[in-house]
C-alpha cells in the first residue's frame, strides 16, 4: 500500500490550500474529499478577493487542478475511521478503501443545524441565510426578517439592519429583550413580532412571508437564522479527538476541534483547518489557515526527517 507524506481528509478550501502547500514543497499528499462542502447550497463565494461571486464549486474545481498539477492526488469518498498504527495512520473509506500516511490534516468543515420550521431547510443557502457578510449585499434593501432562537439574535438583527431600513425582528423561542435592547431596536427602527413562526411562505423561487402561529402571515423577502453548529469529526474517534464546546459570551456557538496557531491538535501527527476548527471562518481565512497548517506539517515531517538523519549519520561533525 502507497504511505503518503500527508492525507488531507476533506477538500474545501481549508484541505486544497493546504494540500497545495505540502505538494509544492515536494510532499506527496492525498486529497480525500466526499464532494459536500458547508457552501455548497450558495450561488457564489463572496468578500474572497478577485473571486467574488464565483460558485463555490468552480472555486474548488479550480483548486483541485492546482493540486493534481504539481503532483498531488485526489479520492472521492467519505472518511469514516482514522486510527494510528506504527508509524502513522490508517484511515478508511465508507466503502472500504483504506489509505496510509505520515501526517494527517483534517479539512472536513461542520454541520450546520437548522431551525425545525417547514420550509426552512429548502430555502437554505438562498433567501434563508445567516452570516450578513456572506450573504447580506444579495439581500440589501429587500424585506428581512431575522429569526430569533438565541441572545444572538439581538448581534445578527443590528448587523442586517445595516443594509435594508426593512427589517423585523421575530422573537420566536429567543429570551425576551432586555430594557436596554428594546431601546435599541426602538432607535434603528427594527419592528419585533411575538410569538412562534409555524411556517415559510413560498411562492415559485422566493419567500413571500413568515406564518405565525395562529395565521398571521408578515410579508417578508429573506430571513436570517441563527444555526448550531457541528464539526464534522466523528471519525476521528478512535484517535481520542473529540470536538470540544464552543461558546461566545456564554451562548452555545456548536462544537469544533482545538488546534494551535499552526493548526496542531493535541494529538501528534494531526492537524486541523478550517471550519472543523473555526466556525465562523468563511473561505479566506479556512484556505489561510489550510496554508499554515500545510506550513506546520511539512515542518513537522521536516523535523522527523532530520532526527532520522542524524540517527543514520552518527553525531561527530563534519569538518
Amino acid at each position: 500500500m502507497t504511505k503518503y507524506d500527508v492525507i488531507v481528509i476533506g477538500g474545501g478550501a481549508a484541505g486544497l490550500s493546504g494540500a497545495l502547500a505540502l505538494v509544492r514543497s515536494r510532499r506527496s499528499v492525498l486529497v480525500v474529499d466526499d464532494g459536500t462542502p458547508r457552501n455548497a447550497p450558495a450561488e457564489g463565494v463572496h468578500n474572497f478577493l478577485t473571486r467574488d461571486g464565483t460558485p463555490p464549486g468552480e472555486i474548488y474545481a479550480l483548486g483541485r487542478e492546482e493540486v493534481l498539477g504539481y503532483g498531488g492526488e485526489i479520492a472521492e469518498g467519505t472518511v469514516t475511521t482514522a486510527r494510528k498504527d506504527d508509524d502513522g495512520f490508517t484511515v478508511e473509506l465508507a466503502d472500504g478503501t483504506t489509505y496510509r500516511s505520515r501526517r494527517l490534516l483534517v479539512t472536513t468543515g461542520l454541520t450546520d443545524v437548522l431551525p425545525d420550521i417547514p420550509g426552512l431547510a429548502e430555502r437554505w443557502g438562498k433567501d434563508v441565510i445567516h452570516c450578513p457578510y456572506c450573504h447580506g449585499w444579495e439581500v440589501r434593501d429587500q424585506a428581512i426578517g431575522v429569526l430569533a432562537t438565541s441572545p444572538m439574535a439581538m448581534h445578527q438583527v443590528q448587523l442586517f439592519r445595516q443594509l435594508s431600513d426593512d427589517v423585523t425582528l421575530f422573537l420566536h423561542t429567543a429570551p425576551e429583550p432586555t430594557d436596554e435592547q428594546w431601546e435599541e431596536l426602538a432607535a434603528r427602527g427594527i419592528s419585533v413580532v411575538q410569538g412562534k413562526v409555524e411556517e415559510l411562505e413560498v411562492s415559485g423561487d422566493q419567500i413571500t412571508g413568515v406564518r405565525l402561529e395562529g395565521g398571521k402571515v408578515v410579508p417578508r423577502q429573506a430571513l436570517a437564522i441563527q444555526t448550531t453548529v457541528r464539526a464534522r469529526a466523528g471519525f476521528l474517534a478512535d484517535l481520542g479527538l473529540e470536538p470540544i464546546l464552543i461558546e461566545n459570551n456564554g451562548i452555545e456557538i456548536g462544537t469544533a476541534i482545538q488546534v494551535d496557531g499552526m493548526g496542531a491538535t493535541e494529538v501528534s501527527g494531526v492537524f486541523a483547518a478550517g471550519n472543523v476548527t473555526n466556525p465562523m471562518a468563511q473561505v479566506m481565512p479556512s484556505a489561510a489557515a489550510g496554508l499554515m497548517a500545510g506550513a506546520g506539517i511539512n515542518f513537522d515531517l521536516i523535523t522527523e526527517e532530520t532526527a532520522w538523519a542524524r540517527s543514520e549519520t552518527g553525531s561527530g561533525r563534519v569538518e
